[in-house]
């Protein structure tokens, strides 16, 4: 069974746009709402299909919290199981044997890691990123600049205005 052959007639047959990179490998980029985009590498080997994508990087704080949070998630996902590499990068990653690799498998697994990537991504940010959330909206807002894309961590920033006011009233 020619497995990249039968993943770019999944490809096909789904209407997903694909980009070969190199002999094995296979990107498809997934649009998402929270994480904009999800790039997915399936990569063609004689035992079967790896998957691959990555979500986002190592936590800058908070990071025993994050990897909880990614165990207790991963017994909620199928197909795929979020892990970390020698980075401390967080990925969504699978495998798929010869057999099951089809047009629905395929697209079941590009279901999941969108629902994971995109639903989870929040949440990681918040986890693992908040003081730095924290910081770029304080830049922002000094300068002018637009808070458009940080809308949905102004409760974090709340937070910070509350506690100085209590700091305040104390």
């Amino acid at each position: 069974m020619d497995l990249g052959q039968a993943l770019e007639d999944a490809f096909t047959e789904l209407g997903i746009e694909f980009t070969r990179a190199g002999e094995r490998n296979y990107l498809v980029d997934l649009p998402g709402e929270k994480k904009l985009k999800t790039t997915c590498m399936f990569t063609a080997e004689r035992t079967g299909v790896l998957i691959e994508a990555f979500v986002c990087r190592h936590p800058d704080e908070n990071e025993p919290k994050v990897h909880e949070y990614l165990l207790h998630r991963n017994r909620r996902i199928f197909g795929v199981a979020y892990t970390i590499d020698n980075n401390r990068d967080i990925y969504l990653v699978g495998r798929m044997t010869p057999e099951s690799v089809s047009t629905v498998e395929v697209d079941r697994i590009l279901g999941q890691v969108l629902e994971a990537a995109d639903q989870d991504f929040n949440i990681l940010l918040e986890l693992g990123f908040a003081e730095s959330i924290r910081r770029e909206w304080k830049w922002r807002v000094s300068r002018g600049e637009s808070l458009a894309n940080l809308q949905a961590f102004k409760h974090l920033v709340d937070r910070d205005e509350e506690s100085e006011d209590d700091d305040h009233t104390s």
